[in-house]
């Protein structure tokens, strides 16, 4: 008996701690990751403003989704991260992190470099891994930042995906940064379709094989209202179909013991649309020890002003969607802290 004490009280002290982490409800600042590559700062693509930053945080955002090219960042593979985009993402990091926001780092590359996809025989997993690895090393002393290691992959099977994501989680770990970092399933990393066999596998069962040394991750999760569920009109007849994907993530992360992240989702200006928007933020909100927060899509002085899910403002005001959100900041002003420590 005493020898299978001493066994469990060594496991204990062997495993990591669980994670409490700050909740993440924000939006997505789009920007750095338009136009073609390389492309030319300030004409192509451009990062946020200052004032975007201190916006968000005055409306009672707590993070930020910021979205970047891979190609830009890193122009050669395995080599130096290029000095002058760098400047410019560590530039949005500081703004964001002085106006009391916590930057999601989101290399935003659907599992591809260029035309050439992860996976495959001149792009192995360590090219991934290689990026990471200087990212992290470059922002380990950044407590307050998530890495967001790929958006959307959607052609490479889940099993394959797992690994190549593995790959990245322990170049980060090596580095020495323990940030939270959020993980993705292919298929475009929907909620709707997570635990379904689909031609590119199934991201229930094979993404349970992420590993990290420190336990400190989340699955990164999107999901839109239209009928295929693409996030490309402005109709939003799945939306009663959306709002049971989320709670049936909700069940697979407890089940699991595991933390979600809704990284995208969005509604146009419809009113049954605007319903399902809040719907979709109170889910997560009452599940704050499976989910660690959401971000809505999309913000960016960049956007067009009919962009159907653009919530800059306008002459008028705040845009409906807006408003949606700032009401759920409101609701859950001083419930600050997501993950398993969290209290619903």
């Amino acid at each position: 008996m005493r020898r299978l004490v001493l066994a469990l009280v060594a496991a204990l002290l062997a495993a990591p701690p669980a994670q409490a982490e700050m909740c993440l409800r924000g939006v997505n600042l789009s920007g750095a990751e338009f136009g073609d590559v390389p492309g030319k700062p300030d004409k192509d693509y451009t990062y946020p403003a200052e004032a975007a930053f201190k916006r968000l945080a005055a409306l009672g955002a707590g993070s930020v989704r910021l979205p970047f090219r891979w190609e830009r960042l890193q122009p050669a593979l395995g080599e130096g991260l290029d000095i002058m985009e760098l400047a410019r993402l560590d530039q949005a990091v500081r703004q964001a992190t002085d106006a009391g926001l916590v930057p999601i780092l989101d290399l935003h590359n659907f599992g591809y470099y260029d035309k050439r996809r992860l996976g495959s025989k001149e792009m192995p997993a360590e090219r991934l891994g290689d990026v990471w690895r200087r990212l992290a090393s470059h922002y380990k002393d950044r407590p307050k930042l998530v890495f967001s290691i790929m958006n959307e992959p959607y052609d490479i099977h889940s099993a394959e995906w797992a690994r190549i994501q593995n790959v990245a989680v322990a170049a980060i770990r090596q580095a020495g940064a323990g940030q939270l970092i959020l993980v993705t399933g292919t298929a475009y990393g929907g909620a709707h379709s997570w635990t379904s066999d689909l031609p590119v596998g199934n991201n229930g069962r094979d993404l349970l094989d992420v590993k990290d040394p420190l336990d400190r991750y989340a699955y990164d999760f999107h999901q839109y209202l239209d009928a295929d569920f693409s996030g490309r009109a402005a109709e939003c007849s799945a939306a009663q179909r959306a709002v049971t994907a989320i709670d049936s993530v909700t069940a697979w992360l407890k089940q699991h013991d595991r933390r979600g992240f809704l990284g995208e989702f969005a509604s146009s200006s419809q009113q049954d649309c605007l319903a399902a928007l809040g719907q979709l933020a109170a889910r997560v909100d009452a599940h704050p020890r499976q989910w660690v927060g959401w971000a809505y899509w999309g913000a960016g002085a960049w956007w067009p002003p009919d962009y159907v899910f653009n919530i800059e403002p306008t002459a008028s005001g705040e845009r409906p969607q807006m408003k949606v959100l700032i009401d759920r900041f409101r609701a859950t002003k001083g419930k600050a802290v997501c993950g398993r420590e969290a209290r619903p």
